[in-house]
């Protein structure tokens, strides 16, 4: 029962961080500040599922490795510096190269 709580866990960890990632990169019609808000939301939502099953996967280990050391906190711990790259440069390049290759821009 301990293996599929784990595996449900671990899928419902990265299920919450592809719902960051719709969030940051999929929403249509927002800006980017209000992206990054909706994005730290998610942020919290998956670090806490995350974390969940982190504990879950911590469980009965013989012997006790650290929190850290667990699936689906490395993964978060891996996925969160690259959501966080790849959001600062899609905001840079929406901000600074699109424009440049607009071509009906109105100015």
């Amino acid at each position: 029962m301990l293996d599929l709580g784990r595996a449900v866990s671990f899928a419902c960890s990265v299920l919450s961080l592809y719902a960051l990632m719709g969030a940051a990169f999929f929403a249509q019609g927002t800006r980017w500040e209000d992206r990054l808000v909706e994005s730290f939301a998610r942020i919290v939502v998956a670090a806490a599922v995350c974390l969940v099953s982190g504990l879950l996967f911590r469980w009965e280990a013989r012997p006790q490795k650290p929190l850290t050391a667990t699936l689906p906190v490395k993964l978060f711990l891996w996925a969160l510096p690259g959501h966080a790259l790849l959001f600062v440069l899609a905001w840079y390049l929406d901000v600074y190269y699109v424009p440049l290759i607009w071509k009906n821009l109105p100015y």
